[in-house]
């Protein structure tokens, strides 16, 4: 008996987020990670050197604002402001270890910085340098089991793991465009079985491997047609197995299967957030007619630089937007099998 597929698609759900320094929104957000009880730490880049610029955001899917922490610095080069504890200059990444505890990758700093879900500085690691254990513009942040730290060692194009306490198990990778091989990698993730995916950026691919860094396959290459990247900076993988890449350079989100096989994509349709409108209706009711007259506000809804992508286990899916300072979030509608005669199908593909 023969049945019809009908593809994954994405619904779109709501978008959070406006552009603030402080209190309720974001400023250039690069990354999100999803906590326990619907609480998310976004991590923003803010401005290089302004010491009050917004660091990491806690709030909630519901869009409840719950504080942030982190500092930025105020002068350029080494000295005391940028040897703070916990400052930021130019943060990539965020990842979660089994305790709650918040990872935080700064490539201007060659850092990782460590904090408590409360936002309390635990403690940093900078070791710069090519050797195993150091590390040259760290991005991609993932915890596997055991706690096992994965990290794009981008300027090095190589991965590294990491206990949770920073000592050094392996690495694979070098220079190149072969099977393994990196051109300035960016964002990772991994799956329910441990694999872990790469966005190889320069590459316009995204790479899979085993928990070990053998190399499983590769989906993508450069251009703007369905499957092909314009510098991917971001992956995620749903409990499915279904991948989902930042198509930074198009603008777009593209979804694949588990063998890298095209399945849907989606450029936004973004609407303002909660956290807009009570902006706008709190004090700036004269913003509200000049969206109504405003000329191509419609572009509003795409996305503009997507540089983020995470998923969770309610089929969730999680954009973020560093240049229009928001997370848009989709819903995965999942395929529908027809048997002949059913629902109006012939059950011919």
């Amino acid at each position: 008996m023969t049945t019809q597929t009908l593809s994954v698609t994405l619904q779109y759900d709501k978008t959070i987020g406006r552009a603030e320094f402080g209190g309720p929104g974001f400023r250039n957000p690069v990354a999100v990670a999803l906590g326990e009880d619907e609480t998310m730490y976004v991590l923003n880049r803010s401005y290089d050197y302004r010491p009050d610029g917004k660091r990491i955001t806690i709030c909630t899917v519901d869009e409840d604002y719950v504080g942030e922490f982190a500092r930025g610095v105020t002068t350029q080069g080494d000295g005391e402001p940028v040897a703070w504890d916990g400052a930021l200059i130019w943060p990539t990444s965020i990842a979660l270890d089994s305790e709650g505890n918040v990872y935080v990758a700064d490539e201007a700093l060659d850092r990782i910085s460590i904090y408590t879900g409360d936002g309390e500085f635990l403690r940093k690691w900078e070791r710069s340098g090519s050797g195993p254990g150091e590390w040259d513009h760290p991005s991609g942040l993932a915890f596997g089991k055991d706690d096992v730290l994965y990290m794009v060692d981008s300027g090095n194009n190589r991965i590294q793991k990491l206990t949770r306490d920073g000592e050094f198990i392996s690495q694979w990778g070098s220079e190149g465009s072969g099977n393994g091989q990196f051109n300035m990698p960016w964002g990772l993730s991994l799956d329910k079985h441990g694999n872990v995916y790469v966005a190889d950026w320069r590459n316009d691919r995204v790479q899979k491997f085993d928990s070990d860094g053998n190399f499983l396959m590769s989906f993508g290459s450069s251009g703007d047609g369905e499957g092909q990247f314009n510098r991917p900076t971001d992956v995620a993988v749903d409990p499915d197995g279904d991948i989902y890449v930042a198509d930074w350079n198009n603008n777009r989100l593209q979804v694949f299967d588990p063998d890298g096989g095209f399945l849907t994509m989606t450029t936004g349709e973004g609407t303002l957030s909660k956290w807009g409108t009570n902006k706008l209706d709190g004090g700036n009711p004269e913003m509200w007619h000049e969206r109504a007259i405003a000329q191509g506000i419609e572009r509003e809804k795409e996305f503009w630089g997507p540089v983020g992508v995470a998923c969770d286990s309610q089929g969730r899916v999680f954009v973020v937007e560093s240049a229009r300072s928001r997370i848009q979030i989709f819903h995965k509608q999942y395929p529908v099998f027809y048997a002949p005669g059913e629902n109006g199908a012939s059950g011919r593909l």
